[in-house]
């Protein structure tokens, strides 16, 4: 049943969009990009916190700015030598943290990887209250333009969805940025989904949906059809490994398959049973990708 705030908010959207859908579809755009509490929700969620404290001392931080704000980055050095270290992008979901990437950030690691993981505008030590995808790109550029690149980009769920539309270069004054490999985990396959699925939970009208989904091009100048991170990785010619349960009920596992019948470039693995959140801490999950990020190299070495 839908909580005393959500109905007063359908019902003040309902009402303002009977005179002006379009004020109403702003609204409802403004609520969209508002990220969740950072308190944790449950006592999982702060025994996990607890677990990543000794993880995150780790790492040196640092922050990084970007055209409308700036956010918190951490730099983990790779725990073994067995020669040059691929350097990591790690990038968490909507309402996450890098924190609950702490088994993440040590199986890479571990696997000889530096791995810089970065808080999302309105998520974990990076300052806001809110979040939209060009703000994940321009926050991704941040990275870029500090490190000088990245061998692999690794996003869970809205992550992996915004590195691929990093990738895409969707934002006009911000350069496209492709890792050489590239892993998504749990990911949406394009935004439209999310807009729609908003609108069903407000219960706007369709004149205040079209207007909510219009503020994409306004704000953004490009229509919301261009987030569309299947398409956009299907045109790249970088190795893409897709990562997702199709238990996730918070992604649908329809999205890993459109990522996989976009282009003969990705390849889908399915990790069922470890839902949408499980799934970034599960060692055999942690060990596919250290095998994908690091596949071919031990031949070079030979050959060297």
């Amino acid at each position: 049943m839908a909580s005393f705030a959500i109905k007063v908010t359908r019902l003040a959207l309902k009402t303002v969009g009977a005179f002006s859908p379009e004020l109403a579809g702003r609204l409802a755009f403004r609520l969209f990009s508002i990220t969740p509490s950072r308190t944790p929700k449950s006592g999982k969620e702060k025994t996990a916190l607890a677990a990543a404290v000794p993880v995150m001392a780790r790492a040196r931080p640092l922050t990084l700015s970007f055209d409308g704000g700036w956010i918190m980055a951490r730099h983990f050095d790779a725990q073994s030598n067995g020669g040059a270290a691929k350097r990591i992008l790690l990038v968490h979901g909507w309402g996450s943290r890098s924190d609950y990437l702490a088994a993440m950030i040590c199986g890479l690691t571990a696997g000889g990887a530096e791995v810089v993981a970065l808080d999302w505008p309105g998520h974990g030590a990076s300052p806001g209250r809110t979040l939209t995808m060009p703000a994940a790109v321009r926050a991704i550029d941040a990275a870029w333009r500090q490190f000088g690149g990245f061998d692999v980009a690794v996003g869970h769920s809205f992550g992996g969805a915004s590195l691929a539309c990093a990738a895409g270069g969707v934002v006009d004054d911000v350069p496209s940025h492709v890792a050489q490999k590239m892993v998504l985990i749990g990911a949406p396959s394009e935004m439209t989904w999310l807009f729609k699925g908003f609108g069903k939970y407000l219960r706007l009208s369709a004149t205040t949906q079209m207007a909510l989904e219009d503020m994409v091009a306004r704000l953004f100048g490009r229509r919301l059809e261009e987030f569309d991170a299947a398409r956009i990785l299907g045109m790249v010619t970088t190795p893409v490994l897709v990562i997702h349960a199709e238990d996730d009920k918070e992604v649908s596992a329809d999205h890993a398959r459109r990522y996989a019948a976009a282009g003969g470039n990705i390849e889908l693995v399915w990790a069922n049973g470890l839902g949408h959140r499980r799934i970034v801490s599960a060692a055999p999950v942690i060990a596919r990708i250290n095998a994908f990020i690091h596949a071919g190299a031990a031949d070079r070495r030979e050959a060297a």
